[in-house]
C-alpha cells in the first residue's frame, strides 16, 4: 500500500473531533447542541424555488449559470457583497477585491496555500475553532494560543507572542466568535490591525457571523482599520442563506488576490455558478432584509431560551456567555466535572449532545484545558426543547457532581 502523505496523519485528531461535532447533526435520535447548523425553519425554501424557475431557462441568464463560471464569482453576487454585506458595515472596497469560494472555509485553506509553509507559527484564540485548527495542523503549522477576555483578544498578550514566536498569522474570529461567542472590542479591532502592519504579519479575520446580531452597537471589521493589505477578511452566506450553498466570500488586496486567483483556478476553476446564480438575485430581488430579521427574531429567542434554562437548572458555580449574537453560548461547569469523559453517558441515557470543551484547545494549551467546559448550539433547537433537554443535563450534572464529579 501507498504510504499516506504527513498532512494526513497530522490532522487525524482533528479530524476525529470534528467528526463528533458534524455527525450529531444527521443522527435522528440525538437532540443536538454539538453542531453549527442554521434552524430548520431558516432556510428560504419558498423563495429559492421561485428564483430557481425564473433562472434556469434556455436563455442568456439561464446559461450562464450552468456553464463555467470566472475564477472570481458572479459579478452580481460579488456586488451584492460589496453593497449589502460590507459598504454598510464600514468595509468600502471594489469588486475586484472580492472573490466567491466554496464556502467559508475554502478562503482559510487557500491562505495556507499561499502563506504558510511547515513549521510556520500561525497565533490563534483560546478556545478557538476546530476546523481551522485542523486545516492549519493539515499544513503542518505550529500554533500558539493567545488569551481572550470577555472583550476577546487580549492584545498586549498577542504583541508579546509575537515578539516571542515570529508568527506568519493571526487567525480570528472577531464577531460572536465560535465557541465562545464573544466579540472583539472596536478598539481592539484597531489595535490588532495596527499590529498586522507594524511587524508585517497576516490577519485573517474570519467572520461569518457577523450578520446575526440580536443586540448591541454594530462593530467595524479589523480589515477597515488595514493601512498596508495585511488584512485578509473571510465571510460565509451558510449562515444568513444556506449552508448547502457551499458559498462564502473573501476580500484581500490586490497583490494578494492576483495570486489568490490562481490558487483557486489550480483548485477547483470556479465556484458553483447555479447557487452563485440564486443567491445573486435573492440579494438583488430585495429578500435578504426581510429574510434577515426573521432569522434574528428566531434565534434571539432560542439564544434567551438557553441562557434562561442555564440559569435555572444548571450546578451552583456554572458560568456562561451571553453573546450579542452568533449561535454560540460558552458553558463552564465546575471543575470536577469532565464533558468529554461524560457525553457518551449523557448521549445514551438522555440522547443529548454537545460540544466537548477540550477540542477547542488547539496545542500550546495546559493539558485538560476545556475540560469542564461545553460549545452549546442554539440555533438548531426550538425553546421548548432547548429548555426541557437542558434541564436533564443539568439535573445530569448536578447528580454527577453529588456523586463525587466524573470519576464517580
Amino acid at each position: 500500500m501507498s504510504e499516506f502523505s504527513k498532512r494526513v496523519s497530522v490532522m487525524a485528531n482533528e479530524v476525529k473531533n470534528l467528526k463528533v461535532l458534524t455527525e450529531s447533526l444527521v443522527s435522528p435520535d440525538i437532540i443536538s447542541f454539538a453542531g453549527g447548523a442554521p434552524a430548520k425553519e431558516a432556510y428560504p425554501f419558498e423563495i429559492i424555488g421561485d428564483i430557481a424557475k425564473e433562472v434556469f431557462k434556455p436563455d442568456a441568464r439561464g446559461f450562464g449559470s450552468v456553464v463555467y463560471g470566472t475564477t472570481m464569482g458572479v459579478v452580481a453576487l460579488r456586488e451584492a457583497v460589496r453593497d449589502i454585506l460590507l459598504k454598510p458595515r464600514g468595509l468600502d472596497v471594489d469588486i475586484d477585491n472580492i472573490m466567491i469560494t466554496a464556502g467559508g472555509i475554502q478562503p482559510i485553506n487557500m491562505l495556507c496555500q499561499l502563506f504558510i509553509n511547515p513549521g510556520d507559527t500561525i497565533l490563534v484564540e483560546t478556545p478557538t475553532f476546530v476546523h481551522t485548527s485542523m486545516i492549519y495542523k493539515m499544513f503542518q503549522a505550529n500554533l500558539v494560543p493567545c488569551e481572550m477576555d470577555d472583550d476577546g483578544l487580549v492584545i498586549a498578550d498577542v504583541e508579546a507572542k509575537i515578539k516571542k514566536y515570529h508568527p506568519k498569522m493571526i487567525y480570528t474570529v472577531p464577531t460572536f466568535q465560535n465557541p465562545t461567542g464573544v466579540t472583539l472590542a472596536q478598539d481592539r479591532r484597531k489595535q490588532l490591525a495596527e499590529l498586522g502592519s507594524r511587524y508585517d504579519i497576516i490577519i485573517l479575520e474570519d467572520d461569518p457571523y457577523r450578520e446575526i446580531r440580536y443586540s448591541g452597537e454594530e462593530l467595524i471589521p479589523i480589515k477597515a482599520f488595514d493601512q498596508t493589505g495585511n488584512t485578509i477578511f473571510a465571510g460565509s452566506f451558510s449562515k444568513i442563506f444556506s449552508p448547502g450553498s457551499r458559498l462564502g466570500f473573501m476580500v484581500a488586496s490586490d497583490e494578494f488576490m492576483d495570486k489568490l486567483c490562481n490558487i483557486k483556478l489550480g483548485t477547483d476553476t470556479c465556484t458553483n455558478t447555479m447557487t452563485q446564480t440564486i443567491a445573486g438575485e435573492f440579494f438583488k430581488q430585495g429578500h435578504y432584509p426581510q429574510h434577515l430579521e426573521s432569522l434574528k427574531n428566531l434565534y434571539r429567542s432560542r439564544r434567551d431560551a438557553m441562557v434562561k434554562a442555564l440559569d435555572a437548572y444548571f450546578p451552583e458555580g456554572t458560568k456562561h456567555t451571553y453573546p450579542d449574537g452568533g449561535y454560540y453560548v460558552w458553558v463552564e461547569l465546575p471543575k470536577e466535572l469532565d464533558t468529554g469523559k461524560l457525553a457518551p453517558e449523557v448521549a445514551e441515557k438522555l440522547n443529548v449532545c454537545y460540544g466537548d470543551g477540550s477540542i477547542f484547545f488547539s496545542e500550546g494549551n495546559p493539558e485538560g484545558a476545556g475540560s469542564n467546559c461545553m460549545r452549546m448550539n442554539f440555533s438548531g433547537q426550538p425553546e421548548e426543547v432547548i429548555t426541557e433537554n437542558l434541564k436533564k443535563l443539568g439535573n445530569f450534572f448536578k447528580e454527577k457532581l453529588e456523586q463525587g464529579g466524573t470519576s464517580c
